[in-house]
């Protein structure tokens, strides 16, 4: 009788926990029900120019090769462009990349960022419309100009960048919805967005109102340039990061890529490194995963690549598959874009 009476209260205390995880997962359920969105993006809204250049016009302008260079004089800016030929005009951003490629991946995405109410500024919005990304900015005129960079590609296809960004560097906390962030499942952010002031604020305001993270280091001068604050966003506010080797391992002082990796394992969280030809790594705790790069591509030009690599890794990462499955999608895209003039497909 006893022993009935235990087994009876072992299944009272199981059917309990059951109606628990039920109730749990129904929550859940609603709560994803309410996100209207898979990926919002907040980053620089920029047009990019692409020009191809001899290596000369870049050591004679004296710029550093495969790196971005901001130029805040307008007029400087227009001085350069005017001594080259325009092989395309495209709506850009690095994230605005990235949210486009998701896009024509299937997913439901969005994109904040700062236009003027100029020519470049209708067409970098239409620009998104006909990608099927809802664009949360109403853009009026502005005292500066949409941001443009100016994407000089060498024969080797390595792009160098001098960025002039415009109304783009203008982004402030009003310009950014709470209310669109918090019903976004993932936001995309960028480490160019990142500067102290407004847009800093912006930025800041993003992530406390966000149900989950990813940025993308961008560049190794925003690393160099906001070191100490990229390592704490990276230790405790992000949860996917996205960054080169040789970014990563300026960020954490590494003296090899050991070294990154075992910095990623105590992370905790999702840390993707691309490795040009050793292809790319993902690591969550103690789950690491490798994907190498296709081979026989004809590079045409490599503006893009980490862009559209980021748009295939949060496609697989929002649809729920493995670390290496994600890496594989990244690569896919990657490798698509890099194949032809300009950052989208």
């Amino acid at each position: 009788m006893e022993e009935n009476i235990v087994k009876l209260e072992n299944v009272t205390e199981l059917l309990v926990k059951f109606v628990l995880v039920v109730i749990l997962i129904e929550k859940n359920h609603l709560k994803l029900k309410k996100l209207n969105m898979k990926i919002l993006g907040i980053g620089n809204a920029i047009v990019d120019v692409i020009c191809k250049v001899e290596d000369k016009f870049i050591a004679d302008n004296g710029l550093t090769k495969s790196t971005m260079k901001l130029i805040f004089d307008e007029n400087e800016f227009k001085k350069l462009l005017s001594n080259l030929k325009i092989e395309k005009t495209v709506s850009g951003g690095s994230v605005a990349n990235s949210i486009v490629g998701l896009s024509q991946l299937g997913n439901k995405v969005g994109f904040i960022g700062k236009v003027c109410d100029d020519d470049l500024g209708s067409k970098y919005e239409e620009g998104l419309k006909n990608e099927n990304v809802e664009y949360f900015y109403t853009k009026k005129k502005e005292e500066l100009p949409t941001g443009t960079c100016l994407i000089l590609v060498t024969p080797d296809s390595e792009r160098t960048m001098c960025t002039f960004l415009g109304t783009a560097g203008k982004i402030n906390q009003n310009d950014v919805s709470a209310d669109v962030i918090k019903k976004s499942e993932i936001i995309l952010l960028e480490g160019y967005l990142w500067d102290e002031g407004d847009p800093k604020k912006a930025f800041e305001k993003a992530i406390n109102n966000a149900n989950k993270v990813a940025m993308s280091l961008s560049d190794q001068f925003c690393v160099d340039r906001h070191k100490l604050h990229f390592l704490e966003l990276v230790k405790n506010k992000l949860d996917v990061t996205f960054a080169n080797e040789q970014e990563i391992m300026s960020l954490i002082d590494a003296k090899n890529f050991d070294e990154v990796v075992s910095f990623a394992k105590k992370l905790g969280k999702i840390l993707v490194i691309t490795r040009g030809e050793k292809g790319a790594i993902a690591i969550n705790g103690n789950d690491v995963a490798e994907c190498g790069i296709k081979e026989g591509l004809k590079v045409v030009d490599l503006t893009g690549a980490g862009d559209l690599f980021a748009a295939g890794f949060l496609h697989g990462h929002v649809n729920n598959t493995g670390l290496r499955e994600c890496l594989q999608k990244g690569t896919e895209m990657s490798s698509k874009v890099i194949q032809q003039i300009g950052a989208r497909l």
